[in-house]
């Protein structure tokens, strides 16, 4: 919860509304579909606590990255494009709106996670498969994580510094995936030996 309320408070950084129409630092999105889709993983909560619990297995979440279709999609491709006609189309009605909307879901969500019990199996319709609630919610926090620094740069903010409870599950989830990417020898060398580390360590 503290991960969101960072975000909430980011979006409703006078720089954001003050740069909203303008590009932002990732290409071919303005701050205001940037910022939509930041929100959008604040909405995709909601949703994953109302009931029945899916009945469907859960999949481990390095399956659930090692399936993702949009990682390696080309910035023109339709998989991209509909993620920023997304961010859009949240943003679509303003700053001042959009703020109100992560602040009511935020308030919600911390009501409804009180209330569901541990096992939560989330079903996610837009890629056909579960993860548990845990899983699912570190997904968010990656999101969350990444997003903010991005829309954060895209205005000239110092990026938010990430409580200890979620820097630890975001960093250990990149940690895993940057290993199956690139190998154990590539991560190892990037984090201790500048001179034999690999150009690139990224995850998506």
């Amino acid at each position: 919860m503290e991960t969101a309320a960072q975000a909430v408070a980011l979006l409703d950084a006078p720089e954001v509304a003050a740069s909203w129409e303008k590009p932002s630092a990732l290409a071919q999105w303005t701050v205001g579909g940037l910022a939509g889709h930041l929100a959008s993983q604040i909405f995709s909560v909601e949703p994953a606590l109302e009931g029945p619990v899916s009945e469907q297995e859960p999949i481990p979440v390095l399956e659930d990255y090692a399936r993702a279709v949009w990682i390696d999609a080309p910035l023109d491709g339709e998989i991209s494009s509909g993620i920023r006609a997304k961010g859009d189309g949240i943003s679509s009605e303003g700053v001042r709106r959009l703020v109100e909307r992560v602040h009511a879901a935020l308030d919600q969500q911390r009501t409804s996670l009180d209330e569901v019990r541990g096992g939560w199996v989330v079903f996610m319709p837009q890629t056909g498969w579960a993860l548990s609630l845990d899983d699912f919610l570190v997904t968010r926090m990656v999101e969350l994580a990444v997003h903010m620094d991005d829309l954060a740069v895209s205005v000239g903010l110092s990026v938010p510094e990430l409580p200890g409870a979620a820097l630890d599950p975001v960093v250990e989830l990149l940690t895993r995936l940057a290993v199956r990417r690139h190998g154990q020898a590539a991560l190892l060398r990037a984090l201790t030996r500048p001179e034999r580390a690999p150009a690139e360590i990224n995850v998506f």
